[in-house]
């Protein structure tokens, strides 16, 4: 009997990895052998060029082919509800229908024989998912889709396995969990980082936040505070500015603070949103050359003299 199955689920692949593959071993594709172990049945693949391997398969799929495709092919519908109420009563006429050499239907069959020795259906659908490999980047992330996740900084530089579905990033390596994530949607370039996947050094950032870079620039000076604020303010969120706060008010400590100062107040004179690096452009005049030990005849006038010695104290 043909059955519709309650969890649907769509398989673009054959169950048969051939790269993987010899003639006594058949390795089934991963995401194939998922659904399998999903629903607790066993594939077992049929033999290259024997036909007579599968003709059960072969044989209802020309009977499906008749009974259903061929008999609505005049028919029009104008939606899937419609589509799909003409194949279930086409479907189970054919079911109803008797053997030609057995005095039993398909459905007699099923409900006799097959039925009494189904298990119950898991109680989750089967989730498709997409197997990729990706290498952990020096900032603990792998990405996918563009998008990036967060592993145990332990595993940089490693290859990872990676298993994708429509709701769910997980990251394997060698066959262990170590990571798992909501998977992302939207915008290309967002993060999802775990705090317990940083190192301790970097867990430290999570603390800072808008007042405290403004507090900062309060112990530098007004404008400097200005400039904070302006930065802070200079994007959609305000999380995407923090570096560049961070390296402003770490001129003072390459230059000075009152330098620092005076270069923020110039800036603020040019424009009412300066940025870092138009700070850093004025400041870089500002900064003191090297102190380095001259020889005192340096600062004598120089010129090509030969002196006495050369002319024998003449």
């Amino acid at each position: 009997m043909i059955q519709r199955p309650e969890h649907r689920t769509q398989l673009h692949t054959t169950a048969v990895d051939h790269k993987k593959s010899d003639w006594y071993t058949p390795v089934l594709h991963r995401t194939y052998h998922e659904m399998a172990e999903h629903y607790n049945i066993a594939i077992l693949p049929a033999r290259v060029r024997k036909p007579k391997d599968k003709p059960n398969v072969e044989g209802s799929v020309g009977n499906i082919s008749t009974w259903i495709t061929a008999a609505l092919r005049n028919e029009q519908f104008f939606s899937l509800g419609e589509l799909n109420a003409a194949i279930r009563e086409r479907l189970n006429i054919y079911n109803a229908n008797s053997f030609q050499k057995k005095e039993c239907s398909r459905r007699g069959l099923f409900l006799g024989e097959e039925q009494p020795l189904l298990a119950p259906l898991p109680a989750a659908p089967f989730e498709l998912a997409e197997w990729k490999q990706a290498t952990v980047q020096f900032n603990y992330h792998i990405a996918v889709d563009q998008m990036y996740y967060s592993v145990p900084y332990q595993y940089i530089k490693d290859k990872v396995d990676v298993r994708v579905t429509d709701t769910t990033i997980e990251v394997f390596c060698h066959h262990d969990r170590i990571a798992s994530h909501r998977r992302l949607y939207g915008r290309p370039g967002q993060y999802q980082t775990l705090t317990e996947h940083m190192p301790q050094d970097h867990q430290k950032y999570l603390e800072w936040n808008g007042d405290r870079f403004r507090r900062w620039a309060d112990k530098i000076g007004p404008c400097t505070r200005k400039t904070v604020d302006a930065i802070l303010t200079s994007g959609k969120v305000e999380q995407q500015s923090y570096r560049s706060c961070m390296g402003l008010l770490r001129l003072a400590e390459k230059y000075s603070r009152a330098r620092l100062e005076q270069a923020c107040e110039r800036a603020l004179s040019y424009t009412g949103r300066p940025s870092y690096k138009s700070i850093k452009n004025l400041l870089v005049p500002l900064k003191e050359p090297p102190a380095t030990d001259v020889p005192e005849e340096s600062s004598r006038p120089q010129g090509i003299t030969r002196g006495a010695r050369y002319y024998g104290k003449r």
